[in-house]
This record gives structure tokens, sequence and C-alpha cells, in this order.
């Protein structure tokens, strides 16, 4: 990859990763947000497929390495600052890019004083295992 391709990303500023919103293309609804370091972004060049960087793990993370719902990059876009990324992706598998099993992370509305849930679930995440997605308290 050409090296002022990477050059262009501020990856300093955050201490070496980089939020990335990631979007469908077709639609323009936002999947969900995550983050890139370099390595995550070279192979997501490289690929073609979303690839990227997981705080609590460490680790570089394939979108879809569990699951099979991976994304296939469209379009890449950097904003004004130089620090963020915007992913337009066709998501592939279930359709699920959130590890809850919906379409979008983003799933959740503000309804008064409550978190009340406004789309349909595409898939229950049970169905990859265990020990996939977050380990987190369901709001369902």
């Amino acid at each position: 990859m050409d090296k002022s391709i990477t050059a262009a990303i501020d990856f300093e500023k955050g201490g070496g990763i980089i939020p990335v919103i990631t979007q469908d293309f077709a639609s323009r609804a936002v999947l969900m947000v995550a983050y890139m370091n370099q390595e995550a972004f070279a192979e997501t060049v490289r690929t073609g497929r979303a690839c990227y960087y997981s705080r609590s793990r460490n680790k570089l993370w394939r979108k879809g390495e569990e699951s099979g719902n991976f994304q296939v990059v469209r379009e890449i876009r950097l904003d004004c600052d130089g620090d963020t990324l915007l992913l337009r992706v066709d998501q592939k598998g279930d359709g699920a890019a959130c590890a809850d099993g919906y379409e979008s992370c983003f799933y959740r509305v503000l309804d008064s004083d409550q978190w009340r849930v406004a789309d349909k679930r595409l898939v229950d995440p049970a169905k990859y295992g265990a020990g996939y997605g977050h380990q987190k308290k369901s709001i369902e």
C-alpha cells in the first residue's frame, strides 16, 4: 500500500487508533462504530473486507470471523481532521452488523425515560455460540 494513503490518517491523535463509522452502502444506515489501528486499516484496504481493532481484546477483529456476518468494503472516506474513517459496506451473512443480532448497533431509542428496542432482531446471537459477542447486560 502507498505510504501516503496511511500518512494522511492521524493515528497518533488517538494513541494509535482511530474511530470508524460503518454505514450500509445502499441504505446509508449507520451500522456500527468501531476502531482501527494501522494494521487493521492496511488489512481492510488489502482484502476489501472490514478489519477492526478490538480495544477490549487488544487485537485485530476481522468482522464476521465468528458469525459469518462480514462486511465487504465499497468505499472508505477520511474526515477533514484526518482522524476518523467512514466505511461504506455491504453487510453479508445474516445481515446483522450488531453482536446482539440486529442490523445496526443503534437499535435502541430513548423513549421518555427509558431505552426502547426500536428495530427487529435479525438473528439470535446464541446461534454463534456461548462466547460470541459482548458480555453485557441485555435490555430486553
